[in-house]
């Protein structure tokens, strides 16, 4: 698969090839360009939106932006560069959506995990999917929903700089800052993220009495985990360590290894319909009056 965070002539020349022929009027590269781009962009906007079908909202209104907007595209900066500061952009100042409608902060988070009964696994014969995939899905629910109690612009660079693991000059370059800047916010919502879970999540600390398989059954009676329609578990192509393999970073103290890796661990998300997204794009007449599309 395509990561376009790798630093490789080869991607960024392919990337700038299909936009000149996009630019044409040639859909087969538009379509091209977009499959290349918008799992990425999308496995962004679930992190921050936390809902797989609110992230497919936001992925189709960056791609629209961005479509729309290629005749400004100049070969200045890398496409990679200019792409990513478009989503960066977006998710930053897009109204309030999905799970990000409830105010969360680490305190309200972590009552709403011990308020939730510590209770027995379904009976296996009570539930359409395998009991492994329910506890899966628990824990990724729960983990993404922590991502919510750090504020936007620091969920975001989490995203880039820990879960996709792309280097300072990279995450800079998409969120317009010096690299300096990249890191010092990095390792603040680092830093935040961590001593929460090192104090609530037994994934971290194992003197914590919180544990996934406790919490499945609880999360489905309250609604935040639904057998019948698994968010996560289920549309499991890869992880993101492997998706994103090629630009893990190194971590940088010991104590946050097991942390970070619950986060790399999530699963790598396709959307869903990828063929009907483009369809709804490149049918918009702002897309065909804007890139003239044979």
């Amino acid at each position: 698969m395509h990561n376009p965070f790798v630093e490789a002539t080869d991607h960024d020349t392919e990337d700038v090839e299909l936009v000149r022929q996009a630019k044409n009027g040639d859909r087969d590269s538009l379509e091209r360009l977009i499959l290349r781009h918008q799992a990425w962009i999308y496995n962004i906007a679930v992190r921050m939106v936390f809902q797989p079908q609110d992230a497919e909202e936001v992925t189709q209104e960056v791609l629209i932006k961005a479509v729309t907007r290629l005749s400004t595209f100049r070969g200045e900066s890398k496409f990679r560069t200019w792409l990513y500061r478009i989503t960066a952009n977006h998710v930053l100042n897009m109204k309030r959506r999905g799970g990000e409608t409830i105010p969360h902060t680490f305190s309200s988070y972590a009552d709403a995990i011990n308020n939730t009964p510590d209770l027995d696994l379904p009976d296996p014969k009570s539930v359409p999917v395998d009991v492994s995939l329910l506890i899966d899905e628990t824990k990724i629910a729960c983990t993404t929903g922590m991502l919510l109690c750090l504020d936007r612009r620091q969920r975001l660079i989490f995203t880039l700089g820990e879960i996709i693991g792309v280097c300072d000059t990279v995450g800079s370059e998409v969120m317009d800052m010096s690299a300096d800047n990249f890191r010092q916010c990095l390792a603040r919502a680092r830093r935040d993220l961590y001593q929460f879970m090192n104090h609530q999540c037994g994934l971290v600390n194992a003197s914590n009495p919180c544990r996934c398989p406790k919490k499945t059954k609880g999360f489905i009676d309250a609604g935040h985990v639904d057998p019948s329609y698994l968010l996560f578990s289920s549309s499991r192509v890869q992880q993101i360590r492997d998706a994103a393999a090629d630009t893990v970073r190194e971590i940088d103290e010991v104590a946050d290894r097991s942390f970070a890796a619950i986060y790399r661990d999530h699963p790598f998300l396709k959307p869903s319909n990828q063929a009907q997204w483009l369809r709804r794009i490149l049918d918009r007449p702002d897309v065909r009056a804007t890139l003239h599309l044979n």
